[in-house]
């Protein structure tokens, strides 16, 4: 049996607000994720998820509100918080002249592990993600596939208490769905890792996720349960809902 997560939180998003223009992308977000836990953030594509995301990370300034990292608040959050944070936001980075393990390596030096640690650790990581057989590879002749393998593999080297993975399952074949998601589960109901991911993929997030919140144009419009029937049923009922009943400041999506 799995083990529960903890009532610590280790990411909180407080009224989180980020304006573009007279697009409000984020529009006053309350999330928290908890140690142990995997949280999974769905939504149309627009809904905000990744604006979200990256408000967590500090790759964006909020127009209001706070986010929160390990009980420190992102805009102030220093070296000793950013070294146990992982995360794979939208297109994963590789430079491309380097090798796949001299990547991994080098994203590992940067979260501060020293040379023996950080060659030791991607061994392991490339060896869990089946990157193996490309280990040598330059990531620019790597597929989409390996390239998300590789953007996971940088994330997860430095063995981080807190992840945010934007779509990690963009360009994975089915085996490489199966072991991300035992690779998730092992850090967050082994290891005590905080997860927040996005996905559209209902049916996946199911099999992983804690908990899942839903987001339509760019507010927390609801909660499903992940050992629920019918979630997509559900899901659609709740987006239409609230797209009935809310006074929007960003432009309608079209109807899926």
């Amino acid at each position: 049996m799995s083990a529960s997560p903890s009532t610590v939180q280790v990411i909180e998003a407080r009224g989180l607000t980020r304006s573009f223009g007279d697009d409000r992308a984020v529009d006053r977000a309350d999330l928290a994720v908890a140690a142990g836990q995997i949280h999974a953030l769905v939504g149309l594509n627009g809904a905000g998820k990744t604006t979200l995301m990256k408000l967590l990370l500090d790759m964006l300034r909020p127009s209001s509100g706070s986010g929160w990292l390990l009980g420190d608040p992102v805009d102030g959050a220093g070296a000793a918080v950013w070294s146990r944070v992982g995360h794979l936001i939208e297109t994963p980075f590789g430079y491309p002249e380097l090798t796949v393990t001299e990547n991994v390596v080098l994203a590992a030096r940067l979260q501060g592990l020293d040379r023996p640690s950080a060659r030791r650790e991607s061994l392991l990581i490339v060896g869990e993600l089946a990157l193996d057989r490309w280990a040598d590879r330059r990531s620019r002749v790597l597929s989409l596939g390996n390239r998300q393998r590789l953007g996971l593999a940088c994330a997860l080297v430095h063995e981080p208490q807190v992840l945010i993975l934007d779509e990690p399952t963009n360009g994975l074949d089915p085996k490489g769905v199966l072991e991300l998601r035992r690779l998730l589960l092992s850090r967050a109901h082994g290891a005590g890792v905080g997860i927040l991911v996005s996905s559209h993929h209902l049916d996946e997030v199911a099999r992983i996720a804690d908990r899942i919140t839903v987001m339509h144009r760019g507010r927390v419009v609801g909660v499903l349960d992940p050992d629920g029937v019918d979630l997509e049923r559900r899901f659609f009922d709740m987006v239409y809902a609230a797209e009935q009943e809310g006074s929007w400041t960003q432009p309608s999506q079209p109807r899926p």
